[in-house]
């Protein structure tokens, strides 16, 4: 007959209290723990030194992370070696004739777990789980036997949950697949029939040019260094009748940047100003609330305000945000641009500014962007303004502009109901999780 048993955590575990100084651990030649994920796998650092004090973790400890432990971030070492790991971890030697320790992960993930903590030590796990809040928490254990049987019973339901997030993940891909295939299409003319009566683009571009020439006598503009013609090596693939090959340039009347000056908090309410985060800016939507709130007295200027209609374009930071641009349909926010973004400034009567936003993001013209950047490698890059005037664009007649917008947004719109669903899944998915575990631990 199975039972159970009010005990606390500290009864089967145990804390390794070893830990070192800085100096002693970058000198004593151990590899260090880089991080858990919430896999329970533990990723080894070969040559990281630290500035902080580590604790030693030896084989067959129990590491958990403080920070993360809730969402899986624990795991068994089993190097032949010892290790180091900041202190944001905690290393625990387990009796293994009390505790099975593949429960112990399961129950540590728990629901019944954070009402427990939060119950006995006070608001859950806000900032991390360190051994003194840990260890006395008092639990309900089953005898040996039950909790093998409850982890035998716990795998075989998990393992038909992960099937069913394999395949959410799966469909995840495929919507992006997707999206990515739409914008290839549209700006290689496959998108939408092409019209023989449209104005050709070579017709459309010398009326930009007209306007710029306008503009730039009334002194509303700058009158730019002439770019080199495309050349047939920049070509990714040929266009249909009646579109062209540009450079961004050509199309640009200006170009602005923002400032980032210290705030005072995140998001703006009310009349406040804010200035954008580079998050604010992504493929091909605007998210007007990434932005922080500007100082009082802060002076705003024209150049710097964001409009309806504006495209803008990531300047600065890592390289996978880098070169990122989106065209702002909906701002009812105070916001500026901050100092790593952009905008381009166009034609509003003869550029359709979504298309420019589609076109950049397309994933035959994002080699030439990520060629005009500059900096360290992947971490911190950036694109000047006047590189970005390099950038290639396929240009077609204006109402193609406008039809091919029209279908990638009806398409997209389809895409993001699609999205909602497999988001809904994968919350569903985690809810069944819980409800197994809840199920089991009660």
């Amino acid at each position: 007959m199975s039972s159970w048993n009010l005990v606390e955590i500290s009864s089967f575990l145990k804390e390794r209290k070893n830990k070192m100084k800085p100096e002693e651990a970058n000198n004593s030649g151990l590899k260090r723990i880089e991080k858990i994920d919430f896999n329970g796998n533990i990723f080894i650092n070969h040559n990281k030194l630290t500035n902080t004090d580590m604790i030693v973790v030896k084989k067959g400890d129990l590491v958990i992370s403080g920070i993360n432990v809730e969402k899986g971030a624990l795991a068994v070492y089993e190097g032949e070696k010892d290790v180091v790991a900041t202190i944001h971890y905690s290393a625990y030697e387990f009796d293994n004739s009390k505790i099975n320790i593949d429960y112990l992960k399961w129950f540590l993930k728990s629901k019944v777990f954070l009402n427990i903590l939060k119950e006995q030590a006070g608001g859950g796990i806000k900032t991390e789980l360190k051994p003194k809040k840990f260890l006395p928490l008092k639990i309900n254990l089953p005898d040996m036997d039950l909790q093998r049987r409850i982890v035998k019973n716990i795998e075989e339901v998990s393992i038909e949950i992960r099937d069913i997030v394999f395949l959410i993940i799966e469909n995840s891909n495929y919507l992006n697949k997707l999206k990515e295939t739409i914008l290839k299409d549209a700006i290689q003319g496959k998108l939408v029939p092409q019209n023989p009566d449209d104005e050709p683009a070579s017709e459309l571009l010398k009326r930009i040019k007209e306007e710029k020439q306008k503009l730039i006598a009334e002194g509303r503009t700058k009158k730019e260094k002439p770019l080199p013609p495309i050349s047939n090596d920049e070509i990714p693939f040929e266009l249909p009748k009646g579109w062209e090959w540009v450079r961004l340039g050509e199309l640009l009347y200006s170009t602005d940047a923002g400032k980032s000056p210290d705030c005072v908090g995140n998001s703006v309410v009310g009349n406040k100003w804010g200035v954008i985060k580079t998050t604010a800016i992504q493929q091909n939507f605007f998210l007007e609330d990434e932005n922080k709130v500007l100082p009082s007295g802060f002076i705003v200027s024209d150049s710097h305000k964001i409009n309806i209609n504006d495209v803008l374009i990531t300047r600065a930071g890592p390289k996978n945000r880098v070169g990122i641009v989106c065209c702002v349909e909906k701002i009812d926010k105070n916001l500026i641009l901050s100092d790593k973004t952009i905008r381009i400034r166009l034609s509003d009567s003869l550029i359709n500014h979504k298309y420019i936003s589609f076109a950049l993001n397309s994933s035959p013209i994002r080699p030439f962007i990520e060629q005009k950047m500059t900096g360290m490698a992947e971490s911190q890059v950036n694109i000047s303004q006047i590189n970005m005037r390099w950038f290639p664009v396929p240009i077609p007649p204006l109402l193609e502009q406008q039809r091919i917008v029209k279908k990638i947004d009806q398409i997209i719109s389809y895409c993001d109901k699609l999205e909602k669903s497999v988001s809904d899944s994968k919350k569903d998915s985690e809810m069944l999780t819980q409800s197994v575990l809840q199920e089991a631990f009660k």
